[in-house]
C-alpha cells in the first residue's frame, strides 16, 4: 500500500452512514390555480394548491364530486374542458412547466406517452365501433413504431397480462361484448402500452361491483410494482385507498386542507372534513348506529368563497371561519392540515366518537372482511 493511500484511509472515517436520501420529485405542483370561463364571467375552482408526487408512490387525492380532484390532474395532461385555463403558478415535470403548455404539439410528448389515464367509464374511453385489439395495436403503431404483426402479439401479450381470458380470441372483439370490469382492464392494457411514467386513475373502480372494484385495484398494484411507474389515485372513498395509498390529499372547495402518509390521515385525522368522511366510511359503523354522512352541499365556485370553504357545513366551526382563511399548519414532517382548530389560541374540541375509535373499528373492520373472505374460499 502506498504512502497516500495509508494517508487517505487515516482520514476515512472506518464506518459510514449512508447520506438519507430525499425521495425523487417526479411532479411539483406549486400555487396551481384553476379557472373556467362560463357565460363570460371567470370562475376559479383549484385556488392555489401545492404538492409534490414522488417517483414510484401511490398519491391519493381524495374528496366528494366537485372538490376539484379531477381538474387538478387533468392539467398534468392538457385535458382541460376548452373553457378551462390555468390561471396561476406552475406543474415542473422533468425541467419543464406543463401550467405553460398550450397546443397539441406542446402535449404530444406527454400525454399517453409519459403520462397515462384510466378514466371512471372505460366506456368514454374506448371507441365503441372499433376492435379491441385494433384499438391497443394502434397505441403500440404510434408509439413503438412496431408492424402490424408485432404490435398484434404485443396487445395479446397486454391482455394476457390484464388477464382477459382467450385473449387470443377475444382480441377481435368490440367494447360491447366486455364486461364493465373486462372494459376496465382493457383500458389498463392500453395505458401499459404507453409505458407511462405516471398513471392517473380517475375513480377507475366507481362504476363497478365491490368484487370486481377489489380485483382492479389489485391489478393496479400488482402492475405498479412491475413497471415501476408512479400512480395519483383519485376517488371520493378513503376506504378503497386504505392498503393502495402511500400518502393521502384530502380536497375541498379547491384546495387541499389535509396531506399526508396514510399512517397520518388515518390514524390522526386533523381537519373536521377528513373526519366527515372516515365518519361515513359503511365499514367503520356499527348496527345500533345511524349512518353518517355529510350534511349540507358543496361550495358553489359561482361566486368569492371567504374564509374556510367546509365552514357552513362544519359543525366545530368558529366565527374566524367564516371570515378568514386559515392557513396550512404543519403537523409533522409529513403531516398537514389547513383548519384554525390547529391554532395554538383554538379551544381543544372533541373528536367524534368515529374518530376516537378510530383504531378499533378498523381492526374490526379488517377482521370482518377475513371472516367473510373465509366464508367465501370453503
Amino acid at each position: 500500500m502506498s504512502k497516500k493511500e495509508k494517508e487517505i484511509l487515516k482520514e476515512t472515517p472506518v464506518t459510514q452512514e449512508p447520506a438519507s436520501q430525499e425521495p425523487e420529485v417526479v411532479v411539483d405542483v406549486n400555487n396551481l390555480s384553476v379557472g373556467f370561463t362560463v357565460r363570460g364571467k371567470k370562475i376559479n375552482v383549484i385556488r392555489n394548491i401545492s404538492f409534490k408526487v414522488y417517483r414510484g408512490e401511490t398519491l391519493a387525492i381524495v374528496g366528494e364530486s366537485g372538490s376539484g380532484k379531477s381538474v387538478t390532474t387533468k392539467t398534468f395532461t392538457g385535458m382541460l374542458e376548452k373553457n378551462g385555463f390555468v390561471s396561476n403558478g406552475s406543474i415542473m415535470f422533468d425541467g419543464m412547466d406543463l401550467a405553460k403548455f398550450k397546443t397539441n404539439d406542446d402535449w404530444r410528448p406527454i400525454r399517453g406517452k409519459r403520462i397515462a389515464t384510466i378514466f371512471q367509464d372505460p366506456m368514454t374511453s374506448l371507441n365503441p365501433l372499433l376492435t379491441i385489439g385494433f384499438q391497443i395495436s394502434e397505441v403500440l403503431r404510434l408509439h413503438h413504431g412496431l408492424s402490424k404483426q408485432e404490435a398484434k402479439q404485443e396487445a395479446i401479450k397486454l391482455l394476457k397480462k390484464v388477464r382477459i381470458p382467450n385473449a387470443e380470441a377475444r382480441y377481435d372483439d368490440y367494447p360491447f361484448q366486455y364486461s364493465g370490469g373486462m372494459r376496465q382492464r382493457v383500458v389498463i392494457a392500453i395505458a401499459l402500452a404507453c409505458r407511462p411514467e405516471i398513471l392517473i386513475c380517475d375513480e377507475p373502480t366507481t362504476a363497478l361491483d365491490v368484487t370486481v372494484q377489489a380485483q382492479i385495484i389489485a391489478l393496479i398494484k400488482e402492475l405498479q410494482e412491475e413497471y415501476h411507474w408512479t400512480t395519483i389515485f383519485i376517488t371520493h372513498d378513503l376506504g378503497v385507498v386504505a392498503n393502495v395509498a402511500n400518502r393521502i390529499a384530502v380536497m375541498y372547495g379547491g384546495q387541499i386542507v389535509e396531506y399526508g402518509t396514510v399512517e397520518d390521515v388515518f390514524y390522526n385525522p386533523a381537519h373536521p372534513y377528513t373526519w366527515a368522511l372516515l365518519a361515513s366510511l359503511p365499514q367503520l359503523g356499527s348496527k345500533d348506529e345511524a349512518l353518517s354522512y355529510i350534511k349540507g352541499n358543496p361550495p358553489s365556485f359561482s361566486g368569492e368563497i371567504i374564509g374556510d370553504a367546509f365552514a357552513p357545513r362544519n359543525e366545530y366551526a368558529m366565527n374566524i371561519d367564516f371570515v378568514k382563511e386559515p392557513p396550512m399548519f404543519q403537523i409533522s414532517p409529513t403531516h398537514c392540515a389547513k383548519t384554525w382548530l390547529l391554532d395554538p389560541r383554538a379551544p381543544k374540541v372533541e373528536k367524534p366518537k368515529v374518530i376516537q375509535e378510530l383504531h378499533e373499528r378498523m381492526k374490526r373492520a379488517a377482521e370482518e372482511l377475513k371472516r367473510q373472505e373465509g366464508v367465501e374460499d370453503e
